[in-house]
């Protein structure tokens, strides 16, 4: 017994060691998908403080679904993914069956955190003999020892920014004219993505902020990660994060090497100083010139800066299942799905842009973290069709393939009774070839809580 005593003791020693706090239960956001509509409904999973014997408190009262948003996903979703809605349908009703992952910070250094992560069950979602062909296109290896390192947003800014933070400037990006290749390189860690994944929905406490220090860690929904994986930065390059609050994926970025130059492009207010104190929370002030925070309309950013960038991020704003499965109440239900029908002219627009604003021979990785055909396949198609220069490359052997351990995605041959995808489109396309050429889709599935998450990757014509 003394034994098992000196052995909590210590795990709760190294526990307070590097800033977590013990507070009650409570409902918070998880959201690590960059989506303007509103941040994924999740669970906080923390010990009662003062409690002697550790016992997790009771959970609040669970939020209701929206009928009307959930009618409308019947009706939608049952056609577009066909056996798939169910089981998905299911995950997307039972919050506490969702899985998180929480992403180390090469910036920081790491007190216990993996051997903490690993004595409870949490693994690498990169194994270090597979990451090399996932990450950066193989620039960038994964070094064989531990890094020392420090949300679909991570928990203290899941409530909105933190208030002790400093603002980074707001700059536009045009405005950076200086050549950043030749700038004197930092001495920066070695890049590195580690991401721990948990096999179950076991939440991994928040991490207290602490004033002058960079945080440890950032916790998402780990599918957030794949559209990171399929831009491929590469040390040097110029990034565009068009649409980038809370930050989730910049910081993600950062992890994978150490691009020349990264915009967070951002144009609302009140998410871009969310946005810049996020960045600040882990990144090092030497980075300030090389991470910088722009405000224009991402709309128009391609005609502002036409063939500047090496590398573009597309994280567009989307119909937010998780989130819009919860609304507050049936009015709310239905000006979002007033607004789910105006979203992919939108969308349709930011990809244009992000094709103006990349260079010949770069590429654009376009995402949402909706299951909606509408705002996935057919955005992607829509655009492909007006832009002779742009060519979508195939993510099915390079993503899904070696990451089907972990994340339950659409099948490029999907059984659906023969039947092509429901969209917009004159011309109805087969489903395998609509699959593999435009996209690749995370669907949540019973063990693999992972997503929704849509990515596509266009490539433009030297």
């Amino acid at each position: 017994m003394s034994e098992l005593k000196l052995l909590i003791n210590q795990f709760y020693s190294a526990w307070r060691t590097i800033g977590f706090k013990r507070p009650k239960l409570t409902w918070t956001s998880l959201c690590s998908c960059n989506c303007h509509a509103g941040p994924e409904v999740g669970l906080k999973l923390r010990v009662k403080k003062g409690s002697s014997n550790k016992v997790i408190k009771g959970r609040k009262k669970e939020r209701a679904s929206c009928q009307q948003v959930l009618d409308h996903f019947d009706q939608q979703y049952s056609q577009e993914l066909g056996h798939l809605w169910a089981s998905a349908r299911a995950v997307l009703l039972d919050p506490h069956s969702w899985q998180y992952g929480v992403m180390l910070n090469r910036f920081s250094a790491v007190t216990d955190i993996t051997q903490i992560l690993r004595s409870q069950g949490f693994s690498t979602l990169l194994p270090q003999t597979d990451a090399s062909s996932l990450l950066c296109g193989g620039s960038s290896t994964v070094s064989n020892s531990e890094q020392q390192v420090e949300k679909d947003s991570p928990h203290d800014t899941s409530k909105g920014p933190p208030n002790d933070s400093h603002l980074l400037p707001n700059i536009t990006s045009h405005a950076f004219s200086q050549d950043l290749q030749s700038e004197t390189s930092y001495s920066l860690p070695h890049p590195s993505l580690q991401c721990y994944i948990h096999p179950y929905p076991h939440r991994f406490p928040s991490q207290a902020h602490r004033p002058g220090q960079l945080k440890q860690y950032y916790l998402l929904n780990a599918a957030s990660l794949l559209p990171v994986l399929a831009l491929q930065v590469r040390d040097g390059e110029k990034v565009l994060d068009l649409c980038s609050a809370p930050g989730g994926k910049a910081l993600a970025i950062m992890q994978c090497a150490n691009p020349a130059l990264l915009c967070c492009n951002e144009p609302d207010p009140h998410r871009r100083n969310w946005l810049a104190k996020t960045l600040e929370s882990f990144l090092p002030r030497s980075l300030n010139s090389r991470v910088i925070v722009s405000a224009q309309d991402g709309r128009s950013f391609g005609q502002t800066e036409v063939g500047t960038y090496d590398k573009v991020l597309v994280d567009a704003p989307c119909s937010n299942d998780r989130s819009w499965l919860y609304s507050c109440s049936s009015q709310q239900g239905e000006h979002r799905l007033k607004e789910r029908t105006r979203l992919p002219a939108l969308q349709a627009q930011l990809l244009r842009s992000a094709l103006t604003a990349v260079r010949p021979g770069g590429v654009v990785v376009y995402s949402t973290c909706t299951l909606s055909s509408s705002e996935n396949y057919s955005v992607v198609e829509t655009v492909l069709n007006n832009c002779p220069d742009a060519e979508p490359e195939d993510l099915w052997e390079e993503i899904a393939v070696p990451l089907s351990k972990y994340f339950a995605f659409s099948p490029a041959h999907a059984d659906h009774g023969g039947e092509t995808v429901p969209k917009p489109s004159l011309q109805p396309l087969n489903v395998s070839s609509y699959h593999q050429r435009h996209g690749i889709l995370v669907v949540p599935q019973p063990g693999k809580t992972w997503g929704p998450m849509f990515l596509s990757r266009i490539r433009r014509r030297k």
